[in-house]
């Protein structure tokens, strides 16, 4: 599933393809797709004579901010956007298209059909589901140590889930939270009220720089994942646990272990995420520069 690097990168680049088109009419081949309204034809006789105004993000969400309307986006496992001439081939798994008034067309393409679209008044898409119950945003200047500790510290239940419930922070995934956790050097099992006050800033520091780089890089393409523009995210270059299982940690030489925390895949140096009662030890001659 995309996560907020993921779809940050999307975000930006819809904004500069469709930001100013006049949508002229939609078509809406999977009518499940569209949550609300209901009904398909509803939704697409509403958006028709709108001019898009911005695209903006919240959580894993895209915000197609119109005149008039919010479009609420979520492109869940392999959702992808991206813009075409109207007279280029319809690609199969082609689920909803956007004909704008200039021959072009925004396309939501979805493989595994799990996306979904709402349709709401201004403002009111963030008092119902599903933006209503998101946290806070770890990008944006209201996501500050205070903040972060206030919504999470607190609790008995393991920091990856933790981290992984967009009702406390938003957009984290599995990718991010596993790379977060080993920059921190704090091991996903540990429970969120035994961290020390230390521990909490190189988390959050962590958070931070993790995202920051991975939305300079255009996100991670593990799978499928490409931009409104057809391009490949580069961050999954510069991954330095997750998915690296039996290789060598690049900061002690230890070997990388992949484990199940709260049904996830997880990824974690032993020794420089250590689990109180287990001690990690780096193998012999492995050890980095």
């Amino acid at each position: 599933m995309p996560e907020l690097p993921e779809v940050e990168t999307v975000r930006r680049t819809l904004n500069e393809l469709v930001g100013g088109k006049r949508i002229e009419r939609v078509t809406v081949t999977l009518p499940r797709i569209i949550q609300r309204p209901a009904e398909p034809e509803a939704f697409a006789a509403a958006l028709a004579g709108h001019t898009i105004q911005s695209v903006e993000r919240r959580g894993k969400f895209l915000r197609i901010l119109l005149d008039g309307l919010v479009l609420v986006s979520h492109l869940r496992m392999e959702g992808r956007y991206g813009v075409y001439n109207q007279d280029e081939p319809v690609e199969l798994h082609t689920h909803v298209r956007f004909h704008f008034d200039d021959g072009m067309e925004l396309r939501y393409k979805d493989v595994r059909q799990f996306g979904t679209m709402h349709l709401f008044a201004p403002g009111e898409d963030l008092t119902h589901a599903p933006l209503n119950k998101l946290g806070i945003e770890p990008l944006a200047d209201t996501f500050t140590l205070q903040a972060f500790k206030r919504e999470v510290a607190h609790r008995t239940t393991k920091i990856k889930p933790l981290l992984l419930n967009q009702a406390y922070v938003v957009g984290l995934g599995n990718i991010y939270v596993d790379e977060a956790l080993f920059t921190a050097g704090i091991h996903p099992e540990r429970t969120a009220d035994t961290l020390r006050a230390p521990e909490w800033v190189r988390l959050y520091d962590a958070i931070r720089a993790t995202l920051g780089r991975a939305v300079d890089a255009g996100g991670s393409s593990i799978k499928s994942y490409v931009n409104g523009q057809g391009e490949m995210g580069m961050f999954q270059h510069q991954l330095l646990v997750y998915g690296r299982d039996d290789d060598a940690c690049s900061r002690c030489g230890a070997t990388i272990v992949k484990t199940v925390v709260g049904g996830r895949g997880t990824h974690t140096c032993p020794a420089c995420q250590p689990l109180p009662g287990k001690r990690g030890r780096p193998k012999a001659g492995l050890r980095a520069k």
